[in-house]
């Protein structure tokens, strides 16, 4: 199934616009401190946005795809009490970051990064177990949502399975991993791991908006 097309605003960055490819909109926006940008599916409804303001689509979660009346009824709503975490890599591998929210509030709990040299995956593996870190450590009885199933056989198997090789440049990612992997190993944990229904939901609110 061909990848459906989306388009790119740019606020603020090298040169601001509308985008049509996430490789030109990374051009605009690597290395330009406070950049603002944001994915549209509609040229559309990015032209619309581009004549506004990023704070006025800042931390908001994309629409989500049509689902018939009984698939979304099937799903059913996300469970708010819980915490969302999502990773963004500019680049495979490139700068890498992730975050955790609150699902109801969108209020940040948690971010580190940016990373250098990392991938996706790998802060998606390292969001999840900061987030089973965070809740057990407030001893909170909250789910997590992820929207990466990758990640979440990693956290089962209690590895991260990633390609990348360690270098000069992703030294201090790969003790955040080395760290990760001993926690999971040393720690019991009864907090369930969900996969976010984009589908149904939309973006998953920890979502950087940059896909």
């Amino acid at each position: 199934m061909a990848k459906k097309k989306k388009f790119y605003v740019v606020w603020k960055g090298k040169k601001p616009g509308i985008y049509e490819s996430w490789k030109d909109c990374k051009k605009s926006i690597d290395g330009y401190a406070g950049a603002e940008y944001k994915s549209f599916e509609s040229f559309d409804v990015a032209k619309k946005a581009y004549d506004g303001s990023y704070a006025d689509f800042k931390g908001k979660k994309k629409s989500a795809p049509t689902l018939s009346k009984q698939e979304l009824l099937k799903i059913g709503q996300p469970n708010y009490h819980s915490i969302s975490v999502d990773a963004a890599s500019s680049g495979n591998p490139g700068i890498m970051e992730y975050q955790g929210v609150d699902t109801k509030t969108g209020k940040k709990l948690f971010k580190q990064g940016p990373f250098p040299n990392g991938t996706n995956n790998i802060g998606e593996f390292l969001a999840i177990v900061h987030g089973l870190a965070f809740l057990k450590k407030h001893n909170s009885d909250r789910i997590i949502y992820t929207d990466s199933r990758t990640a979440m056989s990693w956290v089962r198997k209690k590895k991260c399975n990633t390609k990348l090789a360690p270098n000069a440049k992703n030294k201090t990612l790969f003790e955040f991993i080395d760290r990760a992997v001993d926690w999971l190993n040393k720690n019991e944990y009864n907090t369930i791991i969900v996969k976010w229904e984009t589908k149904a939901w939309g973006e998953i609110p920890a979502d950087f908006g940059r896909k």
